[in-house]
């Protein structure tokens, strides 16, 4: 199904796509190890921040091979592919666009070749400054000559364009590029790169995204989420910290401060994003959304028979709601846990009842009950809509919508792809007209401070701009929309 903009959907309903993150990243080194396979189970594991594009890059340590498709990890790799990726160091990569359109062009790791060394790399974020640093490569090798119009692209050419040029001695090659680029590069970057010999990871000095470290018994491994590192079977050792770049070679991990950090770590990745089986600052996100789900039910309690989540996301705040009302918690939606997985489209008839491909009622649970609908955000309200209208459709007595995040009433420029802002219903509509808009008997958000202080950590060290405004890192108008580049070049302009 084509989206709104233009793009293949994997969605039955493109016209009300949840919150989206940019990318899931993977890189390990481990002499010895199956680094194909470990980046494969990693990638799997990160398959729900990004599923438009997968791709992984392996080097032997004389050649950097990358075999990247459309599709998800599962579609794009198989047991012949990931035999042929032999090495000891990989980076892996699953996408969700957020600067530049979803095509081959742009699906990464994306590869560049200097004299001294090759360059793979994966990006999880978004750039803020890109037609800037476009501007440093010159008219004629901005990034944009291979047909890539993403932001990463742009990354990696500044970074193989400085490596081919630098060589100070003690931070040579792609290193010491990296180190030169990455205090110019603003906005929200967690990265994975490599050289023929050495994994690096880069964190953007506010930490929007998450970025983890792991150790295996023969190496390391760094990743989006903790649940990745568990996947594989690495221990958890730290956080990439804001400000940071590691890189790991065969005398172990090196550290070094590229920035000051200024942390401002997402605040949406405890109410979406992320697993719940992930931690993020020490915090465990079940524990963190259970917390949500029980202030929740003490700010807005229902009258009600029964308190059901929307599968999956939804679930440990339904879960601490019921806790906290003392009102059962039942399974009242089935959700079909394989749509998503296919690019035929819906004939008109079953997308005209396109909610029913994800979500069914079970009758006999809700019929003459009154429900507490447990959710976790409201984008453009499209699905609640659709939900309230099955669940009453079912014999639900009443309907009581509760949302597990603050309405979202602002643009992201740092990785999470919302609707704009004048689709986003929180911006045009009062509370109640929304509750009105979507058939709810009532309706009820959860408050900014209540979903703070169930993360734990301090107001001040976390991004809350798409629920209050206050972007951390302020955005040229110039620079917003993901497809910057390519309306500069449809303009005939080059981005110098």
């Amino acid at each position: 199904m084509i989206r709104p903009d233009g793009v293949l959907s994997h969605d039955p309903d493109p016209a009300d796509q949840p919150p989206r993150d940019a990318c899931g990243v993977f890189g390990v080194w481990a002499p010895g190890e199956d680094v194909a396979k470990l980046a494969y189970y990693g990638l799997y594991s990160l398959q729900h921040r990004g599923q438009e594009s997968a791709g992984i890059a392996v080097s032997d340590g004389s050649r950097i091979v990358v075999y990247k498709d459309m599709g998800l990890v599962a579609q794009v790799f198989n047991e012949s592919v990931l035999n042929t990726l032999q090495g000891h160091v990989a980076v892996g990569h699953c996408r969700y666009s957020t600067s530049g359109s979803s095509v081959w062009e742009n699906a990464q790791p994306t590869f560049r070749a200097t004299p001294s060394a090759s360059l793979a790399l994966g990006h999880n974020g978004n750039l803020i400054n890109t037609l800037e640093l476009a501007g440093l490569l010159g008219r004629d090798a901005a990034g944009l000559g291979n047909k890539a119009t993403s932001d990463t692209d742009v990354l990696t050419a500044l970074f193989a364009a400085n490596g081919a040029a630098s060589g100070d001695g003690e931070r040579p090659g792609v290193e010491g590029a990296a180190l030169a680029v990455l205090p110019r590069v603003r906005g929200a970057f967690s990265l994975v790169f490599m050289d023929e010999h050495t994994l690096y990871a880069a964190r953007d000095p506010q930490g929007f995204r998450p970025l983890v470290l792991g150790r295996l018994t023969r190496g390391w491994v760094v990743a989006s989420e903790t649940a990745a590192l568990d996947i594989v079977g690495a221990a958890f050792v730290r956080e990439i910290e804001p400000g940071e770049m590691v890189a790991i070679d065969n005398g172990g991990v090196r550290s070094h401060t590229f920035a000051t950090a200024a942390p401002k770590g997402c605040l949406f990745e405890y109410v979406y994003l992320a697993r719940p089986d992930t931690a993020i600052a020490g915090r465990s996100l079940h524990a963190a959304r259970v917390e949500v789900g029980r202030r929740l039910a003490v700010e807005h309690p229902a009258d009600a028979d029964l308190v059901i989540p929307v599968p999956e996301s939804s679930t440990p705040a339904a879960i601490g709601y019921a806790q906290a009302s003392g009102i059962p918690y039942g399974q009242g939606l089935v959700k079909n846990s394989y749509v998503g997985r296919t690019f035929i489209q819906p004939s008109q008839t079953i997308r005209e009842r396109g909610i029913r491909l994800k979500y069914n009622p079970l009758r006999e649970a809700i019929a003459g009950k009154r429900l507490v609908v447990v959710d976790d955000s409201i984008v453009r309200g499209n699905t609640q809509r659709a939900i309230v209208a099955m669940l009453r459709e079912a014999g639900a007595a009443e309907v009581h919508v509760r949302i597990s995040s603050p309405p979202v009433a602002w643009p992201c420029f740092f990785g999470i792809d919302f609707a704009s802002r004048d689709e986003l219903m929180a911006d045009n509509l009062t509370i109640d007209e929304m509750r009105e808009s979507i058939g709810a008997d009532s309706l009820g958000f959860v408050s900014l401070p209540a979903l703070i202080e169930a993360t734990t950590v301090p107001a001040d060290r976390l991004c809350r701009a798409c629920f209050d405004g206050e972007y951390p890192v302020s955005v040229a108008e110039a620079e917003k929309g993901k497809h910057v580049l390519e309306m500069v070049g449809s303009r005939g302009e080059g981005p110098g």
